[in-house]
C-alpha cells in the first residue's frame, strides 16, 4: 500500500510517500519512495524541494497559490516520468494527516468522515495556530483526490493516557469542565516512536519498561513513559509550556504576562506572540534560535550563547530529575529531534553529574554517534542513554495503514 503522509503548516506542506507491504507488514519492507517540502505557500517565490527513490532531486522556485496548488504540484512531480515514482495517481490508497490537537475526543488515529471533521474543527479553538493549517491539507486532498481515504494522526493522542494528577491544573475546575483547560502535551508521535524503537534496540518489553524521551528541536518536550504509556509530559494546554525552546519561553511565572503587558502598554495577544516567537534561545542568545549557530558562537567565547546553552540544559536536567521521581526510576533516557540527535554538548551538559542516579554518559560514544542511532551510556550505567532519530512520518503511515486494515 502506498500512503502519502502530509504535514501542513500555515505556509508549508511537508510530505512523504511510504510503501507498506500488505502481506508481510515487516518493518524492514517499509520504504520511503519520495519526500519533499513546499515552503512559502501563497507567495510568488515559493520553494519546492523534492527527492524520490532512484531519481535526481528537484529544487525550484515558482508561485504557489495555496495548499491545494502545492499538493497539485507535488502530485505532478510524483507522476512525472523523469521525477516520479507513480504510474497512476490511484496508486495512492490513503493519506495520513499530521494533526496537532485532538482534544479529549481522540486518543488514537481515526479515518476522517463528516463527524470527525466536525470535531476536528471544534478542536481548532485549542490549537488556533496549527489545526486550521492541518485541515487545509485535508480539504485540498478531498478536492484533488476525492476517492482516497484520509486518516488523522494526532500529536496529542499518545498523552491521553496521562492520569488526572498529571494533566489537571490547580485552577478552578469549572475551566476544565467548560473549556478543557488542562495539560494535553504534544510531539506524541515522536515520543511514541522513539520509546518503541528504544525497546527494540535494548531488547526490552514495552509493557515492562519505563523511559524518559526527550524530543529536542526548535520545539521541545520531554515525556515520562511507563509501560508504553505516557505518564506525564512537559508541554501543556499549548506547546508553550515546559522546556526552553528555539523561540518559545517554556515555563514562566503566570504573573509575568500581566506585569509586562501593563509595563509595556501592549495587549495580551501581542505578548503571547512574543512568548511564542521572540523568546527562548533566540532571546537568551540575542542572536538566533538555531542551536547549531549558538553552539558555534559559544565555542568562540560568546558569553550570552554559553549562558543560553547552560539554561537550556539546566531546565532539561531538572525535568529529567522530576520524571525519574515520577516513574520511580527509569530504564532509559532517549534523545531525539534535531538538537537531541546532533548537539553533543547538550547531551553532555544535561547528563553530567547524574552518576549518583545511575546515569553515566560515555563521552566518547556521545561524540562518535552524534547524529546517529545508538547507545551512548557506559557499560556500567544503570540507566541506558540512547540517541534515536525520530520518524514521525513512519508512525503516521503505520497508523493510516492500520486504520484502513481495521475497517475491512
Amino acid at each position: 500500500m502506498k500512503i502519502m503522509v502530509l504535514n501542513c503548516g500555515s505556509s508549508s506542506v511537508k510530505f512523504q510517500v511510504i510503501e507498506i507491504d500488505r502481506e508481510s507488514r515487516n518493518k524492514n519492507d517499509e520504504r520511503v519512495l519520495a519526500r519533499g517540502l513546499v515552503e512559502r505557500v501563497g507567495e510568488d517565490d515559493a520553494i519546492i524541494s523534492y527527492e524520490a527513490e532512484g531519481k535526481n532531486p528537484v529544487k525550484k522556485v515558482e508561485p504557489v497559490r495555496d495548499h491545494k496548488d502545492a499538493i497539485e504540484k507535488i502530485l505532478d512531480l510524483l507522476l512525472d516520468t523523469a521525477t516520479g515514482i507513480l504510474k497512476n495517481i490511484d496508486e495512492i490508497e490513503a493519506v495520513g494527516h499530521r494533526t496537532v490537537h485532538g482534544g479529549e475526543e481522540f486518543a488514537s488515529s481515526v479515518i476522517i468522515d463528516d463527524e470527525v471533521l466536525k470535531k476536528l474543527r471544534e478542536c481548532s479553538r485549542l490549537a488556533p495556530l496549527h489545526n486550521p493549517a492541518n485541515l487545509k491539507g485535508y480539504e485540498a486532498i478531498r478536492e484533488v483526490l476525492p476517492g482516497v481515504t484520509n486518516v488523522a494522526v494526532f500529536d496529542t493522542a499518545f498523552h491521553q493516557t496521562m492520569p488526572p494528577f498529571s494533566y489537571l491544573y490547580a485552577i478552578p475546575r469549572k475551566y476544565y469542565r467548560k473549556y478543557q483547560v488542562r495539560r494535553f502535551g504534544f510531539h506524541g508521535t515522536s515520543h511514541r516512536y522513539v520509546f518503541s524503537r528504544y525497546c527494540e534496540l535494548a531488547g526490552r518489553d514495552p509493557e515492562k519498561t519505563s523511559a524518559i524521551t526527550c524530543h529536542l528541536g526548535n520545539g521541545a518536550s520531554i515525556a515520562a513513559v511507563r509501560n508504553g504509556k505516557s505518564l506525564d509530559t512537559s508541554m501543556g494546554l499549548t506547546p508553550l509550556e515546559g522546556l526552553v525552546m528555539g523561540t518559545r519561553c517554556g515555563d514562566l511565572d503566570p504573573a509575568v504576562p500581566q506585569f509586562l503587558v501593563h509595563q509595556e502598554g501592549i495587549d495580551i495577544d501581542e505578548f503571547t506572540r512574543i512568548l511564542n516567537k521572540e523568546s527562548g534561545m533566540l532571546a537568551l542568545s540575542g542572536k538566533t534560535n538555531d542551536m547549531r549557530e549558538i553552539i558555534i558562537a559559544a565555542a568562540e567565547g560568546d558569553k550570552d550563547c554559553n549562558l543560553a546553552i547552560d539554561i537550556y540544559c539546566y531546565r532539561l536536567k531538572k525535568y529529567i530529575g522530576a520524571y525519574l521521581a515520577a516513574l520511580d526510576g527509569a530504564d532509559g533516557i532517549v534523545f531525539t529531534g534535531g538538537v537531541g540527535e546532533k548537539a553533543e554538548i547538550v547531551r553532555r551538559k544535561t547528563c553530567t553529574k547524574l552518576d549518583f542516579l545511575g546515569i553515566e554518559l560515555d563521552r566518547e560514544k556521545n561524540k562518535e554517534l552524534n547524529g546517529k542511532e545508538g547507545k551512548i551510556s557506559t557499560d556500567s550505567s544503570r540507566v541506558d542513554i540512547y540517541i534515536i532519530p525520530t520518524d514521525e512520518e513512519l508512525v503516521i503511515a503505520r497508523d493510516t495503514f492500520d486504520c484502513i486494515e481495521q475497517k475491512k
